[in-house]
């Protein structure tokens, strides 16, 4: 049983974590070179790229929902995931260190949550899948008829379902930020001073 759950520790958790602690790290270590190299000022530019990364990470959402027809799903995942993660980490580092727009922090926490639910998501339901397909393979092997696969693998197929029901909280949390980065750009349109 230790031998499973270091594995399960190494395969799933860490791999999680250290997700977020190099985005976290990546973030401050660009914004440190801005800083040391009297830059600051690029930073306030890096929200446009970062926005545009994230609106091109969406191929995968909408290719899931037959808005788009090309392009394949695995792929569009991987995709989504490099980009999102780009433009997370230009908008991290364009948010700084600045406490001074409310809304701004709001969008900005609202990306992280986002960030972390897509994380949790990737590696709960990669990791259901994996089981569920090795316990059907380890029956298969033991002779089990179609009904009685069925049968043995009803709670497994039941939990994963409802992991697959992940996608349900992502989405209303994803539209969060969408509509927090929308008044934060907006506002940004109307009131900075565009020198």
């Amino acid at each position: 049983m230790t031998g499973i759950r270091t594995s399960l520790m190494r395969r799933e958790v860490i791999p999680f974590y250290l997700s977020l602690a190099v985005l976290g790290g990546a973030a401050l270590a660009l914004d440190a070179v801005l800083h040391l190299s009297d830059l600051v000022w690029i930073g306030r530019y890096l929200g446009i790229p970062g926005v545009l990364l994230i609106l091109a990470s969406s191929g995968y959402s909408m290719r899931k929902r037959k808005l788009i027809k090309s392009g394949n799903p695995a792929v569009l995942l991987r995709w989504h995931e490099r980009l999102a993660w780009a433009g997370s980490l230009l908008i991290l580092v364009h948010a700084g260190i600045h406490f001074n727009a409310i809304l701004a922090w709001l969008a900005v926490w609202a990306m992280l949550i986002n960030i972390a639910s897509g994380l949790t998501g990737k590696y709960l339901l990669g990791r259901a899948r994996k089981r569920l397909e090795a316990t059907r393979m380890r029956l298969r092997a033991q002779g089990l008829t179609a009904a009685a696969l069925e049968e043995q693998t009803y709670w497994d197929s039941l939990t994963f379902d409802v992991v697959k029901a992940w996608r349900v909280v992502h989405l209303p949390i994803t539209l969060a930020f969408g509509v927090l980065a929308l008044a934060h750009i907006i506002a940004v349109a109307l009131f900075w001073g565009w020198r």
